[in-house]
């Protein structure tokens, strides 16, 4: 997919508070990175008291997943978990602007050498991750190592932001963003043994899914992950980003062994479990603001409210 050519049309004044966002990001990106921080968690931790709704939505999502903490401890994680979500404004900040010198001493990807072996033969790879607060600046680490992958591409309805993630995105994973909703070209992809970055874990598409246990609930979970790696003959390769204290890490795992199987159930079921395995470190890191729980089998309590699907 090219890389869409600037256009006159982009410069329209309706588009001008665009620019002028991007150009107050920009400028913030320079700050000191724990400065960012500091501030990324304060003002994530107001947002957290604020958008009442949303703290709601993180609160069930976590009783769920931590059912053996006190209502006190939960309330302290889900405070934590926006100054998360305030750090990770600022990470993608850094992901999008900051020069390579800036942060290629804040970070390491470890297990390179699996991602190199699923390679060596000419197979494509899904790089498989989730959804976690550092996701962004995480797939910039992966850049920095060296690691060229399609990035999926969602287009924007704003036409700055369509044209600027196109060429951030691209600039830095070295290959063409690929269209997230059409099945060829991620084919063409993988048989052409590239690596396609992938997160599968928020896509809730009833026809594409089974319900497979999310810490120990029966949750809608999309079986593409499979159907991918086999008409695309690929391997799955998952990967994690963390922040530990003020450094990050980028763990790469071993390829998944007898992927996909005859069970689409028991795939998805196994994907969940990667995905959980990789919480279990950075349980604030990960995007609890999601309603990860809301397609569950009918009959079901809803977990955000409302009436039980059925």
């Amino acid at each position: 997919m090219a890389v869409p050519v600037f256009q006159v049309r982009l410069l329209h004044p309706r588009l001008w508070p665009t620019w002028v966002g991007i150009g107050l990001v920009w400028l913030l990106s320079w700050l000191p990175i724990p400065v960012q921080m500091m501030l990324g968690a304060g003002l994530g931790r107001v947002a957290g008291r604020l958008l009442r709704r949303r703290r709601a939505v993180v609160r069930a999502n976590l009783a769920i997943a931590y059912p053996q903490l006190g209502e006190h401890d939960r309330e302290r994680l889900v405070d934590a978990h926006f100054a998360e979500l305030g750090r990770g404004i600022f990470e993608t900040a850094l992901a999008w602007f900051a020069p390579d010198w800036r942060l290629r001493r804040r970070g390491e990807v470890v297990g390179l050498e699996h991602l190199r072996a699923a390679m060596a033969d000419g197979s494509g790879v899904l790089l498989l991750t989730g959804h976690f607060t550092t996701l962004e600046i995480g797939a910039r680490f992966l850049c920095l190592a060296g690691v060229k992958f399609h990035a999926m591409y969602r287009p924007y309805n704003n036409a700055v932001m369509d044209h600027l993630m196109h060429h951030w995105r691209e600039g830095r994973s070295g290959l063409p963003a690929l269209p997230r909703d059409e099945l060829r070209p991620l084919v063409r992809a993988l048989r052409s043994g590239h690596a396609i970055w992938y997160a599968p874990d928020q896509t809730l598409d009833a026809r594409l899914s089974v319900y497979a246990p999310f810490f120990g609930m029966p949750v809608r979970t999309i079986t593409a992950t499979a159907r991918l790696a086999a008409l695309g003959r690929a391997r799955v390769v998952p990967y994690f980003p963390q922040r530990i204290g003020a450094r990050y890490r980028i763990t790469i795992l071993p390829p998944l062994a007898d992927f996909p199987s005859a069970d689409e159930c028991a795939d998805a079921a196994r994907i969940n479990r990667i995905i959980e395995e990789a919480i279990a470190p950075v349980p604030t890191q990960y995007f609890w603001v999601h309603k990860r729980f809301k397609g569950v089998p009918p009959g079901t309590p809803p977990v955000y409210g409302g009436s039980p699907p059925r």
